[in-house]
């Protein structure tokens, strides 16, 4: 675990680095990649059950739709989708950036800032994959309408688990068809 941690980090740096470059950046199309943010989005929700003090107020965070219509998903382009993966990542990033101000339990609040980092690597990894990026879906404050592609949820353990969801639905469905990805492996 240790060494794919590692590995992790390594991937992360190149990642940032050939941003600077004038090369297109090599595609991260590994899935173990992305497998070990699900298993911390998962170990997020496991330390939020177990929190017993300082662990957020309730709240409203909107979240996207982690329901996928697979017969619908495949129609869409490419594109489309990383345009809809990416506002989903952008809206996480928003909901846990806005939970963690209330919570007030150090290894939650760390676990929340871990899960913005993965969110923001996962950025990167489709920023490698050259596919069109959605800008950074900033909401106003927490009053604005849903729109088609979000939903509200009242507590961190929801956003958790929508987190999780959302990871091993949309962004795996998205990663596993990249064409990059698939160039690669054939």
């Amino acid at each position: 675990m240790q060494a794919f941690s590692g590995l992790v980090s390594v991937l992360i740096v190149f990642v940032w680095l050939g941003g600077n470059q004038v090369s297109p950046l090599r595609p991260i199309c590994d899935l173990r990649v992305l497998d070990h943010f699900v298993r911390e989005a998962r170990d997020s929700e496991v330390i939020m059950r177990g929190c017993r003090g300082g662990c957020g107020v309730m709240k409203s965070y909107f979240v996207p739709l982690t329901r996928v219509d697979f017969a619908v998903w495949e129609h869409i382009d490419v594109q489309s989708q990383a345009v809809e993966v990416q506002t989903g990542l952008s809206l996480l990033v928003q909901a846990l950036s806005t939970a963690k101000i209330t919570v007030s339990n150090s290894p939650l609040a760390s676990t929340l800032d871990n899960n913005i980092s993965n969110i923001h690597s996962l950025g990167q990894i489709l920023h490698s994959l050259d596919l069109q990026q959605a800008r950074s879906t900033v909401l106003p404050d927490d009053s604005a309408p849903a729109s088609s592609q979000m939903q509200e949820v009242s507590s961190l353990p929801e956003l958790l688990q929508v987190q999780s969801s959302f990871l091993r639905g949309k962004v795996r469905l998205l990663l596993s068809a990249a064409p990059a990805c698939q160039r690669q492996n054939s």
